[in-house]
């Protein structure tokens, strides 16, 4: 996958915002700042889905979820309803973070724009740059997130967990599923998502 120069330093300012995120995780026995280590990891998996993806689409993909931390959950009411305007309002709030980093590094309008649009995952359905993103996002969460996903929403109701895999899934396109059936997910993993799919289909 090639890099401009411009690519590069678009990449270096999010990571540098990123790297203001209080919440750590821990990668090689040390703890680094959450949201920089998801975009990297974003960037990884791109590279290794599809490595001549546009500059605009490497540059969703980094910033997907810029300084995602200064909007927490909480600061939305408790709910469904809560849960999609605190969505909404980060899905903008990346767009214009990343139009005006890419703005300071020389894009012209039309490409942030694109950038906007496929963070804000328009029309995922018509839109294959949008579909990879929601693929990719899948991906990480399924390699990276899934064991600490596991303990913290471990004590929900194995139907609760098994629609939240499935629907995960769902999201995904034909190219993801295939990616996604190379990692090692645990067998457990494995049929409660079998499990998810199932009811799904099932008509209520």
């Amino acid at each position: 996958m090639t890099h401009s120069d411009k690519l590069d330093q678009v990449f270096s300012a999010v990571d540098a915002a990123n790297a203001a995120d209080p919440n750590t995780v821990e990668v090689d026995g040390k703890l680094v700042p959450a949201a920089l280590v998801y975009g990297q990891r974003m960037t990884a998996t791109l590279e290794k889905f599809q490595p001549d993806a546009s500059e605009e689409l490497q540059i969703a993909i980094r910033g997907q979820h810029i300084e995602r931390f200064s909007i927490p959950r909480e600061t939305y009411p408790e709910g469904k309803a809560g849960y999609y305007r605190w969505r909404n309002e980060l899905k903008k709030r990346h767009a214009i973070r990343l139009g005006e980093i890419m703005r300071e590094m020389g894009y012209g309008e039309e490409s942030i724009e694109r950038v906007g649009r496929i963070v804000r995952k328009e029309k995922p359905q018509t839109d294959p740059e949008s579909q990879t993103l929601e693929d990719i996002a899948s991906l990480v969460f399924l390699e990276f997130e899934l064991d600490a996903f596991l303990a913290k929403y471990g004590s929900y109701a194995p139907e609760k967990l098994a629609d939240i895999l499935a629907k995960t899934w769902r999201k995904m396109s034909e190219n993801g599923h295939e990616a996604a059936l190379k990692l090692d997910l645990p067998q457990g993993v494995v049929d409660l998502l079998h499990q998810g799919l199932a009811a799904l289909d099932t008509p209520s």
